[in-house]
Formats: structure tokens, C-alpha cells, sequence
């Protein structure tokens, strides 16, 4: 009895001891265990949305990392874009391309236009270096530097599309130079800035992203799409 009180003893010691060590261990508040939940939700998504789509034409995608302010577009938009993409690259309706497009910061429009047409010529200018995965179609690119590319870029592309990653001045000012340097002669909250930059005016059509930001973003073009995009919105103040 005595050998069993001491071995009763003994055993109570040690799950004593467990629990003071589980006690020594960080404990998470529960709000920061709801954003941990959170970001790896968010982290899930691109791979469950690859699967989903994966025998319908899906897109598959790397992760967005917001510390590069990286926002997929959703699926509606991507389609809307590449289709006037492929409309502008072949004008005759003939599907061959008659000249080469520059995705500039809009990787999700890069991968959905090669899912689409793989014959396109397209570039993809991206900081994030993840992207040397498309190999000769990716150049890298830092909006600080707007015109530090390839001189057999310069004035080489039919049509180019930039999503600048920052809604400042700044960096719209920058991104302009970049469109300038790569296009062949011929936002909401930047509409202005925008108009006098580029010559561009905003579309009635709204993109959107995966994950549904609350800015307000808007689709801008130097050229009249007609009944394309919902056309110019030329009320809009």
C-alpha cells in the first residue's frame, strides 16, 4: 500500500509539473487566432480556387502577398480584359496576333491571356521575382526605375496594360513613363491624373478582385470601346 501511495504520489507530481509547463507556453489572444485563421484561409484560396477550376478552364495562380499590395482580379474581370486584350491584338478577327502585349503589375491578366491564347506574345513586368517561373515572358520591374528594361522593349508593344501597385501620384507618374517607353508610336481616385498623363478616360466597366477590396478601382483606355466595357463614362466626375 505504502509503494502504491508513493507511486499515486509520483504520478500526481509529474502531471503537475506537465501542467505548469503547458502554463509557461505563449497562449494567442483569440482576436490574434482569428486573423492567424484568417491569413491562412486566404493563403488556401488560390489553390481551392486552381482545383475547382481546374477541369473547366480554371487559372491557376500564386498567392497574393499584400505586402507588395498584390489583389488577383476575379474571374468576371480577368475574362472581360483578355477578351478586349485579344480584340485590339487581332483587329481582323482572325485570332493570329498582329502584335505583342505588355502586362505591366497585372500578373492575373497575364495568366489568364496565355491560358486563353497561348500564341499571344505577351511580357509580363512584375517586382516580385516568384514570377521568373514564366521564364522569357517575365521581366522584372520596379516602377521606381520606370525605364531601367531592355532596350528591345522600348516601343515594342500593340497594347499595354498597367495596374499601378500604389494609388499615389508618384507612382502613377512613374508607371506613365513605363507605358510611354513600351508602347509602339501611334483610378478613381487618379481619373485626372490619369487623363493628363496618358490621355485616358474611365470605362463604365468596374473591375473587381478575388478578394474584394474596398477601394473603388476603375478601367481606363486611350481609346473609345464603344459598346465594349460599358464604353467611355465620360459623366463621371
Amino acid at each position: 500500500m505504502a509503494a502504491s501511495g508513493m507511486e499515486e504520489e509520483r504520478v500526481s507530481g509529474e502531471v503537475r509539473r506537465e501542467e505548469e509547463e503547458d502554463d509557461d507556453v505563449p497562449q494567442l489572444s483569440a482576436a490574434a487566432m482569428d486573423a492567424l485563421r484568417e491569413f491562412l484561409a486566404e493563403q488556401q484560396r488560390p489553390e481551392e480556387q486552381a482545383e475547382e477550376g481546374g477541369g473547366g478552364g480554371g487559372v491557376e495562380l500564386l498567392a497574393e502577398d499584400w505586402r507588395m499590395s498584390q489583389f488577383w482580379y476575379d474571374d468576371r474581370t480577368a475574362r472581360a480584359l483578355v477578351e478586349e486584350v485579344l480584340r485590339l491584338v487581332s483587329p481582323s478577327g482572325s485570332g493570329s496576333a498582329a502584335g505583342a502585349v505588355a502586362c505591366i503589375a497585372c500578373p492575373t491578366l497575364y495568366a489568364y491571356l496565355k491560358k486563353t491564347d497561348p500564341g499571344v506574345p505577351a511580357q509580363l513586368l512584375e517586382y516580385d521575382e516568384r514570377f521568373g517561373q514564366y521564364g522569357g515572358d517575365f521581366t522584372f520591374y520596379d516602377y521606381n526605375r520606370p525605364e531601367e528594361l531592355p532596350v528591345a522593349m522600348e516601343h515594342a508593344y500593340r497594347v499595354v496594360v498597367a495596374d499601378p501597385p500604389y494609388l499615389s501620384k508618384e507612382c502613377l507618374e512613374k508607371v506613365a513613363k513605363t507605358v510611354s517607353f513600351l508602347a509602339q508610336p501611334e483610378g478613381e481616385v487618379q481619373k485626372d491624373r490619369a487623363l493628363e498623363l496618358l490621355n485616358v478616360h474611365p470605362c463604365g466597366f468596374r473591375p473587381q478582385h478575388s478578394n474584394k477590396l474596398g477601394n473603388e478601382f476603375r478601367l481606363f483606355t486611350n481609346y473609345d470601346p464603344e459598346d465594349r466595357l460599358d464604353g467611355w463614362d465620360l459623366g463621371t466626375k
